[in-house]
């Protein structure tokens, strides 16, 4: 099965008051150019699941999505590098629901999994555990965490083959496996396409079970690029650095 899409297609697949998770951290690792059409169709009314909130300094990544009020509701572990989130949360026109980051990704796990909760001492007695059961075991107190799951996932990778083997470049593992299998229908955006069997099967970051459409995102050298002209414009890069 061929699972390569256009970007139209499966940006096409979202709908109004969907839940979408997003890979990446920070703006790494994200599915730019998916992303990009997330906002020009405009869809509203989303909770989007992200490990963490946009690239510092805003206008990039999520940034516009929270700008355009597209989002209703934002499940995460961090959301204070985005000014546009910042804002909408101001203005009360974003929820925003916060899990310690670790207990975050093992709830994502749970969902890909298929198991029913997890268990964790992170947050007991403390204000993450409101509204929570607890159980005890061995005589020590632990919250159970629900698992979450998505409608629609759009990870990225750098490299896919035509049927939806997904090997990762860097830090772009972060996020993007774990949410890879916790979603109805999982997007996965990456620089580049190749046969079937190209990819040392060693490599493979996702396996094509978990994956039902591969798009061609931004070439590894203009991703790069767009990556080190934000890093220098935001002051985190000197304009000499290699």
């Amino acid at each position: 099965m061929n699972k390569v899409r256009s970007l139209d297609d499966v940006i096409n697949q979202v709908k109004d008051g969907m839940t979408i998770m997003i890979g990446g951290f920070l703006g790494v690792g994200s599915p730019l150019q998916c992303l990009e059409k997330l906002s020009e169709k405009n869809v509203k009314d989303l909770t989007v699941i992200a490990i963490v909130n946009s690239y510092p300094g805003g206008n990039f990544d999520l940034a516009p999505l929270f700008k355009q009020k597209q989002i209703r509701k934002f499940i995460t572990a961090h959301s204070g590098t985005c000014p546009e989130a910042i804002q909408a949360y101001k203005n009360g026109e974003v929820e925003i629901e916060y899990y310690p980051m670790g207990t975050l990704i093992e709830k994502i796990r749970a969902g890909g999994a298929g198991l029913g909760a997890v268990v964790t001492p992170i947050g007991v007695d403390t204000l993450v555990e409101k509204g929570k059961e607890k159980i005890t075991i061995d005589g020590k107190p632990y919250l159970i965490e629900l698992p979450l799951r998505a409608d629609i996932a759009f990870i990225k990778g750098f490299r896919a083959d035509t049927l939806g083997n997904i090997q990762y470049r860097g830090i772009a593992i972060n996020s993007n496996p774990v949410m890879a299998s916790a979603a109805d229908y999982t997007v996965a955006e990456v620089n580049e396409i190749v046969e079937l069997g190209s990819i040392d099967p060693e490599r493979v970051g996702t396996p094509c079970i978990f994956v039902n459409a591969v798009v061609e995102g931004y070439p590894i050298a203009e991703q790069q690029a767009l990556y080190r002209e934000l890093w220098i414009k935001s002051g985190y890069l000197h304009p000499k650095a290699e």
